[in-house]
């Protein structure tokens, strides 16, 4: 038997609100007001990982929140194993402060460690892409999406979804060129994450 969507949405959409939360506080953990012996601009500008960190990761958090907001609107329904499915996504999600805090902390270190980190940055993101296709494919195979919706409407929101992990794997590539360039492509992907596409709200009034 399968159930409707509400408590689902609402434990993610709390999950999403936790991540945000902590990253915000690890900012401010971060931050200049904590470091002494320095002017405020040196220290600011020394400081740029962790902001840098913290853009792109609030920017990729956000994107997904996005993305599953938009997905669940069409979802009437769920089963076992959906919940899985969403599960195994915000686990990856939750790990999103993680990696981005070892990603600020190595953004200067040894190419090596730019590299480990970017990886464990890309597994990460690639792990809740891989989830959220899962999700999207399992709940329209088995029913548990509006009978109302379009079934070329589903076709595009497909392919749309599939698009996101060659487009992260791209931006990884580039760690072994510039890890700042990659870092620059994933901020550009949220960039892009902003263009309505089909399955998204329409926009304006």
């Amino acid at each position: 038997m399968s159930r409707d969507t509400s408590r689902v949405e609402t434990f993610s959409d709390g999950v999403f609100a936790v991540v945000l939360t902590v990253m915000a506080v690890e900012l401010l953990q971060n931050g200049p007001a904590r470091a002494g012996g320095r002017e405020l601009p040196q220290t600011l500008a020394d400081a740029w990982p962790s902001y840098l960190a913290y853009v792109i990761t609030f920017g990729i958090a956000g994107q997904i929140w996005l993305g599953h907001h938009n997905m669940w609107r069409y979802v009437v329904r769920v089963d076992q194993l959906l919940l899985v499915f969403n599960l195994l996504v915000l686990l990856f999600v939750a790990t999103i402060p993680f990696t981005a805090d070892l990603l600020s902390d190595n953004l200067r270190g040894t190419a090596r460690d730019q590299q480990l980190t970017a990886a464990l940055y890309l597994a990460t993101v690639l792990g809740e892409s891989l989830f959220f296709n899962l999700s999207w494919w399992w709940a329209r195979r088995c029913g548990l999406l509006d009978p109302g919706l379009d079934p070329q409407l589903a076709a595009a929101i497909s392919r749309r979804l599939l698009v996101r992990p060659v487009l992260y794997l791209t931006a990884f590539a580039f760690v072994f060129v510039d890890p700042i360039l990659s870092l620059v492509l994933y901020l550009l992907l949220v960039g892009l994450s902003l263009i309505r596409r089909p399955g998204d709200l329409p926009g304006g009034c």
